[in-house]
């Protein structure tokens, strides 16, 4: 019996085990290459990289404080969008996930999709518009004898929630999804308030599926570039930094030392993460 328990998951292990090698090897080895042209440099007046072994890329990251400062205010910026849209998203999941009907919550489940089918660049210019001078945050802050907060920090920060929220909200209501209507009524025929009830069972519960979000919304905050351009004003983010040291500054190796930062946080997040047992929840 053990055996032929055993069977279908040999079975499909061999089944997945050379596309999951594939990528091991694919992401594996771009993640490798990627290091060690981080430790290379480019010649005087960027012609060309010399493939001499060196820490000045990282020397350079780690002593001047404008790398300093951005990697800071990206960390930042990645952890508020987080919380907004862990904040945003709790309503909306709990209603979808034990108030709304099968029908109803068909259809936020659709309406919380729609905005991934439009495209980022139209979602990004149309928060640009809504923060310009004449757009409406301007008209609904006028009344109050507010402006509006313009191109910058602000702006990037609401843009990127609006962004991301549809991958906060998903796994949110896929955690309440498994929540049993058993324990909330236990928990009210036990006494306890809807505060109560929040704290000690639905929070715990919604735990790991923040998890599951954050990891999204964390993510794709560090590496994000497209929307600081065209909401940011002057502020830079580590994508920024990519981008223009890259293409613009022609130092491929620089840059690529610029990538490994996001990589070792979102490394040093997973590993928190997994010694909350959060991962393993899911």
């Amino acid at each position: 019996m053990a055996g032929s328990r055993r069977h279908p998951r040999l079975q499909l292990g061999l089944l997945l085990g050379p596309p999951m090698l594939w990528l091991g090897v694919l992401y594996l080895g771009a993640l490798a290459a990627l290091f060690l042209t981080s430790l290379w440099t480019v010649g005087p007046y960027g012609q060309g990289i010399q493939r001499t072994w060196t820490l000045e890329n990282y020397r350079e990251l780690f002593t001047v404080d404008v790398y300093r400062t951005i990697t800071a205010r990206t960390l930042l910026t990645a952890v508020a969008v987080t919380l907004i849209d862990a904040v945003l998203a709790l309503p909306i999941a709990l209603y979808m996930g034990k108030v709304a009907s099968v029908r109803r919550q068909r259809l936020m489940v659709v309406l919380v999709l729609t905005p991934l089918w439009a495209s980022y660049l139209v979602k990004t210019y149309a928060w640009r518009g809504m923060f310009s001078s004449s757009g409406p945050v301007a008209w609904l802050l006028e009344p109050f004898g507010l402006g509006t907060p313009g191109y910058g920090l602000v702006a990037t920060v609401v843009t990127l929630s609006y962004l991301w929220l549809p991958y906060m909200i998903l796994p949110m209501y896929a955690g309440l999804e498994r929540l049993p209507d058993s324990l909330l009524e236990a928990s009210a025929d036990l006494g306890a308030s809807t505060a109560m009830t929040m704290r000690r069972i639905v929070l715990p519960v919604l735990f790991p599926a923040f998890v599951a979000g954050s990891i999204f919304t964390f993510s794709l905050t560090l590496g994000d570039y497209i929307a600081v351009k065209i909401v940011g004003g002057t502020n830079q983010m580590l994508g920024n930094v990519v981008y223009d040291s890259f293409l613009t500054g022609n130092n491929m190796p620089f840059a690529a030392a610029v990538s490994t930062i996001p990589v070792v946080i979102m490394l040093v997040y997973l590993t928190a993460v997994r010694r909350t047992g959060a991962l393993e929840n899911l």
